[in-house]
């Protein structure tokens, strides 16, 4: 829709203000000639909305996108009307991902400084449009909580919307001063509380549409399997059970509710055929095959000095070697999805991360033109990088193009678990020299591991560095002298996606346990050492010192508790965290995760500290738990009975520090992730002496 088709379908022609952004020449514009979709719409009778063009799964793009044009905007945050917004990423792209998409930690980094002009833009053709309207100097006049006033006259912003959309904007409007915020930095209530506690938030379990039946898939065992053959006749008889179809990926039972169409798909019989991959046996073969590939030269992703042999000529010399399993997205929304192809249009709603894969897979599934697939965004019900996935949406399209009814997919835990896109296995060969003070002067990491981006985004592989494999070895923080950071992709077949922050898990739980050793090696204390490398790294400096002093590093403790720490920058946070250990016989138990994060500017503080606390307990729910492991190609877990998720009893206490420091903000929906595990490995190591190398602690 071009936007003169956009305004004549509103009744409010003339007595609407939009502004939106245009991609053409990346900046902000309200001339309407540049703009097709808005990002914000005031309307005459003073009401403000809001798209938000990225999606919500608790990590609140909801309200802190929106406060960033209500910011510069100067209207009341609470009195904005927010919307998910349409596909179209000529408009609504991630200029740091390349498309329209929920991840990497890059939404507020993305629309930090693009949604302030929004604001700002809006706000300044308001204000010409009171001055117009008075006949006075724009300068005499201000804006604040939707009111323009001038030498004792005011109006709303509706009464001056129609007159502000008529007029030319400068292209390059004031933005606040950081003094100035009312509500970056500032106590600001979540403004989808109220609909997530009344239960109205529409999540995609929730979705209804007329007539609309309910889909439960057999899918095979081992993924990539198909259908041979197949006895329908037990189901068939199942009384409320619509009809069942085949769809490339399995079966599909249609019913009037989830539990006919589940109970008929068990009765459907079904002769799988299975791909043989004598590389995904099992777990053995797994890492043999990785272990293998390791021996070849990968891509050197970071360097510095003597980067070919990081460690000759030092005079103490560490080898180790570390592994991290494979993990489950585990969202507690399972997977699901609602999609209607009939009347020459393709209708899909759910929990989606990436708006614009998922308009191509329906394109694909329905054989429609994009222009008659409309994709329709819900509440995420946890996405972690489940949900930028694809195949649930393709499913969906093709069971109701096939059966002809709208229908609601749904997957059960047993089949989420089973048919996931998991976190890859990794193997982490790394060598340390120091030198005869005891300082680090060699460094030397190696990564062997599936690329999930080979396999969603292959342009972006390119001679074999994948550089969403770089996170957590490529952004080292120390300065060492001699470095060098490599990653060698291995396919060995399984089935593989972006997990909460990405490779940022692998590589610092490899390279922060290998630095407590090199530590030890070196007879010095584990902050201290690092210190001594972070000499050029004020922000990483200040974390670290925050988190341990507040700790207690250092400090004689007479209860059998033992600390362990870890650093890193992550999505352009700096973090620390600190673990308090005791051990009952091989038992660890985590009583206290001490973190201090450097988030830039902290625009919601709370929030941040939500983010940190979640992926704190993330990361060490998965460290002490859990690992999806495989037999004959088959998923050996099913449920949270052998992939069991943190219970409140086990929580540990959190005490989490922000030192804001003005910068740019970072992301926040991941960084508190990476360092639970090593954090806690090495607290294991002070207390036992022993070093634990691979995941989970509690295998």
């Amino acid at each position: 829709m071009d936007r003169r088709s956009f305004i004549k379908s509103s009744s409010l022609v003339g007595s609407t203000l939009v502004i939106g952004f245009s991609t053409v020449n990346q900046e902000v514009s309200a001339n309407p000639s540049e703009l097709s979709n808005p990002w914000l719409t005031i309307h005459a009778d003073n009401t403000v909305n809001v798209l938000s063009a990225r999606s919500e799964m608790g990590q609140d793009v909801y309200t802190t996108m929106v406060m960033l044009i209500a910011e510069e905007l100067d209207y009341p945050i609470q009195k904005i009307k927010v919307d998910i917004a349409p596909t179209d990423p000529k408009f609504y792209i991630n200029e740091l991902l390349g498309g329209q998409i929920t991840g990497g930690s890059t939404s507020v980094r993305e629309a930090w400084k693009k949604l302030r002009v929004v604001g700002a833009s809006a706000k300044e053709l308001l204000v010409a449009a009171a001055a117009q309207k008075w006949n006075v100097d724009p300068k005499d006049c201000s804006a604040s909580n939707g009111v323009v006033t001038c030498k004792g006259k005011s109006a709303t912003y509706g009464e001056l919307a129609g007159l502000a959309s008529t007029i030319k904007p400068s292209g390059n409007p004031k933005l606040k001063d950081p003094s100035q915020y009312k509500y970056i930095g500032k106590p600001v209530a979540r403004l989808d509380t109220p609909a997530k506690v009344r239960g109205t938030a529409k999540y995609g379990i929730d979705v209804r549409q007329p007539n609309m039946l309910v889909a439960s898939l057999a899918q095979c065992p081992v993924i990539g399997g198909k259908v041979k053959s197949f006895d329908d006749s037990k189901a068939r008889a199942v009384k409320g059970v619509d009809s069942i179809v085949q769809i490339p990926d399995g079966i599909a039972v249609l019913a009037k509710d989830f539990y006919t169409a589940k109970k008929a798909r068990d009765l459907i019989q079904i002769q799988w055929d299975i791909p043989n991959n004598p590389a995904m046996v099992n777990m053995s073969s797994i890492e043999e095959s990785h272990r293998k590939a390791s021996t070849a030269k990968g891509a050197v992703v970071g360097k510095q000095g003597n980067f070919e042999d990081p460690i000759q000529g030092t005079a103490k010399q560490l080898t180790a070697e570390y592994k991290m399993p494979y993990a489950a997205h585990a969202t507690l929304e399972p997977v699901n999805c609602a999609a209607s192809v009939a009347n020459g249009e393709c209708h899909v709603w759910g929990p989606i991360q990436f708006q614009q894969g998922a308009t191509g897979a329906a394109v694909a599934a329905s054989g429609l033109p994009e222009s008659q697939v409309h994709i329709h965004t819900t509440f995420l019900g946890g996405g972690y990088g489940r949900k930028l996935e694809l195949d649930f949406i393709s499913q969906a399209v093709a069971i109701s193009k096939a059966s002809g009814k709208p229908v609601h997919l749904i997957w059960t835990r047993e089949d989420d678990m089973t048919h996931d896109f998991y976190r890859p296995f990794s193997l982490h060969q790394l060598s340390g020299g120091l030198d005869s003070s005891g300082k680090l002067v060699g460094l030397s990491s190696k990564m062997t591991s599936q690329s999930v981006t080979a396999r969603a985004f292959p342009p972006f592989v390119v001679n074999g560095n994948d550089p969403f494999m770089n996170e957590g070895s490529a952004n080292l923080t120390y300065d060492i002298k001699n470095w060098r950071a490599e990653n060698v992709i291995h396919d060995p077949g399984t089935r593989v996606g972006y997990w909460r922050a990405v490779s940022n898990n692998l590589n610092t739980f490899a390279i922060e346990s290998f630095i407590d050793e090199l530590a030890k090696e070196a007879g010095k204390d584990p902050v201290k050492f690092r210190l001594e490398m972070l000499d050029k790294q004020p922000r990483a400096q200040k974390v670290l010192k925050a988190a341990t002093e507040k700790a207690g590093w250092g400090l004689k403790r007479s209860n059998n508790h033992f600390l362990g720490v870890a650093q890193t920058e992550c999505y352009g946070a700096y973090i620390a965290v600190v673990a308090e250990v005791s051990m009952n016989g091989d038992i660890p138990k985590v009583h206290k995760l001490t973190c201090a994060v450097d988030p830039g500017i902290a625009i919601r503080p709370d929030q941040v500290k939500a983010q940190i606390e979640s992926g704190l307990l993330l990361g060490y729910s998965t460290a002490m738990k859990n690992k999806i492991t495989f037999n004959n190609g088959a998923v050996e877990q099913s449920n949270f009975n052998n992939y069991p998720l943190l219970r409140m009893s086990e929580t540990p206490q959190i005490d989490i520090t922000i030192l804001a420091s003005g910068d740019a903000p970072s992301g926040m929906g991941e960084v508190g992730v990476p360092l639970a595990a090593p954090a806690i490995a090495n607290a294991i190591a002070s207390a036992t002496g022993k070093r634990i190398r691979s995941l989970p602690f509690l295998a």
